[in-house]
């Protein structure tokens, strides 16, 4: 049986922040600083090139359990055999992402408001709500809920919540107060100097019993 997702401080890539780093040393950093799950997420490139990042990440990720999400893109999610795939509300749905994956994938979607939660269907495991403050790393992205209405989402969902959108150090333990099972974070980790230091203090302000 799969051991439940660990959403706490959950990391979406981002290719361009994390520059010349490159995005799996980046990851391994930020591993090492506490991030729990990572979700490989570059909506410019090809299958090919998202693969092959793919393939580089599992490997910095190999020995740690934490695991790789691919956003968006199921058939790349397949064919790395990765733990798990998350899907917006215009992408294939989670219905045949489950079929595809299996039982023992995760499968998680994005909400960004209320009414999406009468649409969820049992296939999915977790939830993606957002945007909750005004971002940057996603031009697309819904109207912010801001905190009442991720608090709302979070207390009406049926299932475990990772709050994402223009979240930092500075924001995150009052999100976190909302009930949301964790925070998701892009420029946060992968656009700073040292990611290790900077996913570890997101640790510490959301678990303060963490030591130093």
């Amino acid at each position: 049986m799969r051991p439940p997702l660990d959403l706490s401080l959950y990391l979406v890539t981002d290719t361009r922040l994390c520059g010349d780093r490159g995005v799996a040393a980046t990851v391994a950093a930020a591993v090492q600083g506490g991030v729990t799950t990572v979700q490989l997420r570059d909506p410019d490139a090809d299958a090919r090139a998202l693969f092959q990042l793919g393939r580089a990440i599992q490997d910095v990720l190999a020995g740690t359990g934490v695991p790789l999400i691919v956003n968006d893109r199921l058939d790349v999610a397949v064919w790395l055999d990765a733990d798990g795939v998350h899907l917006g509300q215009r992408d294939v749905s989670p219905e045949t992402a489950r079929r595809q994956l299996g039982p023992g994938a995760y499968v998680g979607l994005s909400v960004s408001r209320p009414e999406q939660l009468a649409h969820v269907p049992d296939a999915v495991d977790h939830l993606g709500v957002g945007p909750v403050f005004p971002q940057s790393t996603k031009p697309d992205a819904d109207t912010p809920l801001g905190l009442d209405g991720l608090a709302r989402i979070v207390r009406e969902s049926p299932l475990p919540c990772v709050a994402i959108g223009g979240i930092g150090v500075s924001e995150a333990a009052v999100v976190r107060r909302s009930g949301a099972a964790g925070i998701a974070v892009v420029s946060a980790v992968c656009g700073q100097p040292d990611p290790e230091t900077a996913a570890h203090s997101l640790v510490r302000t959301l678990r303060p019993e963490v030591s130093a």
